[in-house]
């Protein structure tokens, strides 16, 4: 996880087949994300504890293992980031500190469709009780109890003072999602490219989430 070893590697430092090395790598990414707190668990105890608000954003894992041939369209290919990938919807506290990772969507998904997928559906109960949601203009349209910044109006025209204020304010409290996102990208170097299967992305960054939270002891 944090120096990104071929596995070719690993089998020769640790006397075995490729085939056995690979199969332990798995089995270990999957004990280790099983460890990773569900979402309904993190929402009740972020209640509990008081948080103001969420912080949600959704990040591009780098993959070079997927290929469409034919005339199919290439799913994992994001054209946002112009390199293919899988996108992972992320939560965080108010200090950016990553709490939960969803699984993986193929590149090509939308922000606003994975988060309706594996997070809105739990965050819209939790925002009626207090805890509303902060994101980016990915997810205009999500609902209430989502916080957006309001788009820049185009043909020259400009947002009026309140509305400026509205996004400065958004974009203020969203400053701390994005360091925590690249925090474990940076500490965990095998998020940065993932040369095994690209479904595989949910058990890496599911260990990564939980790595890290051994090492902050939080």
């Amino acid at each position: 996880m944090r120096h990104r070893a071929p596995v070719a590697d690993l089998a020769v430092d640790n006397c075995v087949s490729l085939s056995t090395a690979h199969r332990c790598l798995h089995e270990a990414f999957d004990v280790i994300a099983d460890q990773a707190p569900e979402l309904t668990d993190v929402v009740e105890h972020a209640l509990e504890t008081g948080y103001e608000h969420w912080l949600l954003d959704g990040t591009l894992i780098a993959t070079d293992r997927v290929h469409d041939s034919g005339l199919r369209p290439d799913r994992w290919y994001c054209g946002k980031h112009t390199r293919h990938g899988g996108n992972v919807q992320v939560a965080c506290d108010p200090d950016g500190q990553p709490l939960w990772v969803s699984s993986v969507e193929p590149g090509s998904t939308h922000d606003l469709t994975a988060a309706r997928r594996h997070v809105l559906p739990v965050l819209y109960p939790a925002a009626v009780r207090g805890l509303p949601v902060m994101a980016d203009e990915g997810c205009i349209g999500a609902g209430a109890g989502v916080r957006v910044p309001v788009r820049r109006p185009g043909a020259g025209q400009v947002l009026d003072a309140s509305t400026r204020g509205w996004n400065s304010y958004i974009n203020a409290d969203r400053a701390f999602v994005e360091h925590g996102i690249a925090h474990p990208k940076v500490r965990w170097r095998a998020l940065s490219r993932v040369t095994l299967r690209p479904w595989r992305i949910c058990a890496i960054i599911a260990t990564a989430l939980v790595l890290s939270s051994w090492e902050n002891r939080y």
